[in-house]
């Protein structure tokens, strides 16, 4: 009788065990820094001139921190550009202080889908990752047409809104809504930057990320800088 017991107990203890073990696992929906690549689609001075879904400085700072959180978890990046030299101009300061124009992350394109381009196309799926992050300009027709052609060929594709802009909000919306009709999953550049650390036990980049939001966050830069000087945290 002990013997039975002492075992439905010990069966007990590692089914309670296995249950919080499990629940413990995050989801696969959830992204991590290396499941996943990033792709910053014509993010350059003509395209924003039009933009006015999100204020210029609004939509620079969440750029910023969509390119420093790939570049400080070091995530496979792509920057494409559309007709750089000859209409769109370079990209955001931003995305260059983390990406150079002398790196091989950029790749330069005639078609407004990047899913169309061939050194495009290349280049992303090159990175061998199932899921893909976009953010650029306009929403309606440079994220749209590689956000549905990638979803047709069976990648799990995500957008960051707040680092997209487009000629009006209804323009912008009705994208985003067209999208997530299809299956596109939304998100936001500081959800994206704190997706990747999760937890704020991972020391190698808790200082990176924080300073980059002292720098690009606004208000939450801010609140960091404060409890920094004053707090001595």
């Amino acid at each position: 009788m002990k013997k039975s017991i002492k075992t439905i107990f010990n069966l007990l203890f590692v089914a309670f065990f296995t249950v919080n073990a499990q629940a413990q696992k995050p989801s696969p929906d959830l992204l991590d820094p290396t499941n996943h690549m990033l792709v910053l689609i014509d993010h350059e001075g003509q395209m924003s001139f039009a933009v006015k879904n999100i204020p210029g400085d609004q939509l620079r700072n969440n750029t910023a921190i969509v390119a420093g959180a790939s570049k400080i978890f070091n995530v496979p990046t792509v920057v494409t550009t559309v007709a750089e030299k000859s209409f769109s101009g370079p990209v955001f300061p931003e995305i260059m202080e983390f990406y150079p124009q002398s790196t091989s992350n950029y790749i330069d394109r005639t078609t407004m889908n990047s899913w169309e381009d061939v050194n495009a196309y290349k280049a992303i799926t090159g990175k061998n990752k199932r899921k893909i992050v976009l953010a650029g300009l306009w929403t309606s027709v440079c994220i749209v047409g590689p956000a549905l052609s990638a979803k047709s060929d069976g990648y799990d594709v995500y957008v960051i809104t707040d680092a997209c802009g487009d000629v009006s909000q209804e323009a912008h919306d009705m994208s985003i809504h067209r999208m997530m009709q299809a299956g596109v999953k939304m998100m936001t550049s500081v959800q994206y930057l704190l997706e990747l650390q999760r937890d704020w036990a991972r020391g190698a980049t808790y200082k990176p990320v924080n300073d980059l939001i002292v720098k690009y966050g606004g208000s939450y830069g801010v609140g960091i800088q404060y409890a920094r000087e004053m707090l001595n945290h």
